[in-house]
Order: structure tokens, then C-alpha cells, then sequence
């Protein structure tokens, strides 16, 4: 069970980052720092939904696998912090476009 922990760590913390790099450009731009190097992101953003798609699904199968085997009272924890990472990777990414509206208005 612990693999599949792990995987959904790894998942939630990849869907995360993917994400994040939907917002990344536009913040360092805010900061002052660009340049043409800006678009190594949108590689990276084009598999977002991919990404995440993967990760739901590692995490759907720790639930799962934690129920049937009846550990999920020792494990809830630390595969509901898996759950609120991918939820917020999810959020980021469909909100991508407001967020990056609202940023922009800040420049």
C-alpha cells in the first residue's frame, strides 16, 4: 500500500507543478523576470490535463486499495494531503485564465 501512497504523492505533487507553470510565466513577468525563456513553460502546460488525468487516477487507487485492504483509518490523512494537492492542481489549472486575467490587471 505504501506504493501506492507514494505514487499518488508523486502524482499530486506533478499535477501541482503542471499547475503551476500555467501561472509561473505570467508571475515572473510581474516580477521582472522574462525573456524568451518563458516559453520552455508552455511544453510543460500542454500536458497539464495529462498529467493530471494520471494523477487522479494513482489517487482514486489509493482510496480504493486503502479501503478494500481496511487501512484507510491509518492512511486517511496522508491521501486526503494527496486529495488536496491534485484538487488544487485542478483548481489552477481551469482557472488558469482568470488567475492569469487578475495578474495581469496587477502589471
Amino acid at each position: 500500500m505504501k506504493n501506492y501512497l507514494r505514487f499518488s504523492y508523486v502524482g499530486s505533487f506533478a499535477s501541482l507543478g503542471v499547475g503551476i507553470c500555467c501561472i509561473l510565466p505570467i508571475s515572473l513577468m510581474l516580477l521582472g523576470v522574462g525573456g524568451s525563456w518563458v516559453a520552455v513553460f508552455g511544453k510543460i502546460a500542454a500536458t497539464g490535463y495529462y498529467v493530471l488525468t494520471v494523477s487522479t487516477v494513482l489517487l482514486g487507487l489509493a482510496w480504493v486499495l486503502a479501503y478494500h485492504r481496511g487501512i484507510i483509518g491509518r492512511l486517511s490523512w496522508r491521501i486526503a494531503g494527496s486529495t488536496g494537492l491534485t484538487a488544487t492542481a485542478w483548481v489552477l489549472v481551469l482557472y488558469e485564465a482568470q488567475i492569469n486575467d487578475f495578474l495581469i490587471t496587477l502589471m
